[in-house]
């Protein structure tokens, strides 16, 4: 929000397509059970994160909700004995952190409201299908025709979307769809022109979108009427699934997989394809392909949901894209979502991970083609493709279109102006998300790259490698400083200045250089010597170590004891006889 200085009113900021983190910090035992106390984190920042406690009954009752998805999940069995115990305790911490893990990884279990509730209860603790209900009530009171049948619970994966089944009253036989939705992080048209844009949704005429009946917005939501279809969407013919069936059973864990003919992929890409090359040239921004926003008439899919980018609804593949800095506008959300769909088309699931470095056999070379001009690392780093690029490709090239219904979606100027500006909103939320991300992944990286052992054993052998050498240069530095005071002292010459810890060895004239042999036993008082006649001279330069070793050891080598002065005493302590 920081290009905008104020929020819309009834704008939701919170994204629900940011993943959540949870870890599991600690456990209490009380007297008759243990708590487990979690930390959950919303995205990477370590600033939004909170506590939450829950106790192993509360994760057997998320896990008997979940069940609907008929995925086998890892909780931890019960135990009645025993389940006090230290080491029972720690060993079931373990199992509840992996259940977390999965559930929190996991694309359609992570968004899903029952998870969302788990971990976080404050943002979630609304129910939105009263609340639905109520506006959906007070629309009917200027609406007296429309009538709704049943709701349609949790058909589809948004939480703060809900569905209807309606009927017209003097038409009883005929169904209709009626959807009604919060507004979403990404709403940047003014109410004025939300509510215009969302009306003139009903006028849009093309082969390949789905007619909208009704629409309407206001200030803090918005409400859609669309025909009712038995068939389900494209996502229902991959899954083998009901249309009224929850989300959660439809498409979680598919008894069969199998994907598409051939002709059916190149036929509902190529539709696909062109009604997102004709969105993007009237400037209408979209962002949310998927299979299951693309309904079938026959042999012809159509487009469904353009109302969401309006709302400023997240995209279902928003945790994906926003990983890759590359996929910075909607027409390349567009590509890297159709990426999605075209794999689930030909696979008849979606892929394991994101990027995909393997694809399997496919029932044409140009299907993979695509897919790795689309999802592959290289894809990622590199941006992808435009639609008009996609259209050229020998998948598509080739399909002949027969619809023939010339398209009608006509936007005033001034609203085309609202839609680039709120566009560019869009795409710059996406950016400064993705930066984020970047940022942390890189921190991340540098921070277990200089804590793994390799890092560690690399910096104890440089740590190892300095000690030494500082030892060795120190020695030959106390060397160089006692080579240095022994020449000056056999010279003659001023004792140049000394270390405190290197002893100055006594002068004696005449001498040349060290005895080796301790001295003999001392001698009657000599006469002092007659004073030097030779001119002070300043000291030289302090030789460099090497030097100073060698003549230290030539000097010693080359002593001869012959070349040693006899000295004569004069002994006057005798008493004399005169």
């Amino acid at each position: 929000m920081a290009f905008m200085e104020k929020p819309p009113a009834g704008k939701v900021l919170l994204d629900d397509t940011v993943p959540l983190t949870a870890q599991i910090e600690a456990s209490q035992s009380l007297h008759s059970h243990t708590e487990y106390i979690i930390r959950v984190q919303r995205g990477v920042s370590a600033e939004n994160s909170w506590q939450i406690v829950r106790r192993y009954s509360d994760f057997d009752l998320l896990n008997n909700s979940l069940q609907i998805s008929t995925l086998s999940l890892p909780l931890p069995p019960k135990k009645l004995i025993g389940n006090m115990e230290r080491e029972f305790i720690a060993e079931r911490q373990k199992g509840l952190q992996a259940y977390l893990d999965v559930i929190t990884t996991h694309h359609i279990l992570s968004n899903c409201e029952l998870v969302k509730k788990f971990l976080d209860p404050n943002s979630y603790s609304v129910n939105y299908t009263e609340i639905a209900l109520q506006h959906v009530s007070m629309f009917f009171r200027s609406e007296p025709k429309w009538e709704v049948v049943e709701p349609l619970k949790d058909i589809g994966w948004r939480i703060r979307k809900k569905y209807f089944l309606m009927k017209i009253k003097n038409q009883p036989k005929e169904r209709l769809m009626l959807s009604w939705a919060d507004l979403g992080p990404d709403k940047y048209l003014s109410d004025k022109d939300l509510q215009y844009a969302v009306k003139l949704l009903s006028s849009c005429s093309h082969p390949y979108i789905y007619k909208i009946t009704f629409a309407t917005a206001n200030e803090s939501s918005a409400l859609v009427i669309r025909p009712f279809s038995e068939k389900g969407t494209l996502k229902d013919l991959i899954y083998k699934a009901k249309p009224k069936d929850p989300f959660l059973k439809k498409y979680c864990n598919p008894k069969k997989i199998q994907g598409l003919e051939l002709q059916q992929i190149k036929t509902y890409g190529r539709q696909i394809l062109e009604v997102l090359k004709y969105l993007h040239e009237k400037g209408f921004p979209y962002g949310h392909l998927h299979s299951a926003n693309v309904m079938l008439d026959g042999d012809t899919c159509k487009l469904l949901d353009l109302e969401n980018s309006l709302l400023g609804l997240p995209s279902f593949y928003r945790s994906y894209f926003s990983q890759f800095r590359k996929i910075n506008t909607l027409e390349g959300v567009d590509v890297h979502c159709f990426g999605h769909l075209l794999y689930e088309m030909t696979y008849g699931r979606p892929p394991d991970t994101i990027p995909v470095d393997n694809f399997p056999p496919a029932p044409s070379v140009f299907v993979v083609s695509v897919l790795e001009s689309i999802l592959t690392c290289e894809a990622m780093k590199n941006g992808m493709p435009t639609v008009s690029r996609l259209l050229q490709m020998p998948l598509f090239s080739d399909v002949l279109l027969t619809n023939s219904e010339k398209p009608q979606f006509k936007i005033p100027t001034k609203l085309k102006e609202a839609l680039k500006t709120s566009k560019e909103c869009i795409e710059k939320r996406l950016t400064e998300e993705q930066k984020l991300i970047h940022q942390h992944r890189r921190l991340t990286r540098a921070q277990s790259h200089h804590g793994s052992e390799e890092e560690k054993k690399k910096r104890k052998i440089l740590a190892r490698k300095k000690s030494k050498r500082s030892a060795y240069e120190s020695g030959e530095e106390h060397s160089a400083k006692y080579s240095n005071s022994n020449n000056s002292a056999g010279s003659g010459a001023s004792s140049p200045l000394t270390s405190p810890s290197s002893p100055t060895p006594p002068s004696t004239a005449g001498a040349s250089s060290i005895p080796p042999a301790p001295p003999p036993p001392p001698l009657p008082p000599a006469a002092p010597p007659p004073p030097s006649t030779e001119v002070p001279t300043q000291p030289s330069p302090q030789p460099d170590v090497s030097a100073s070793r060698g003549a230290l050891l030539s000097s010693i080598q080359n002593f001869q004891k012959g070349t040693l002065k006899k000295t004569q005493t004069c002994d006057y302590s005798a008493p004399r006889i005169s």
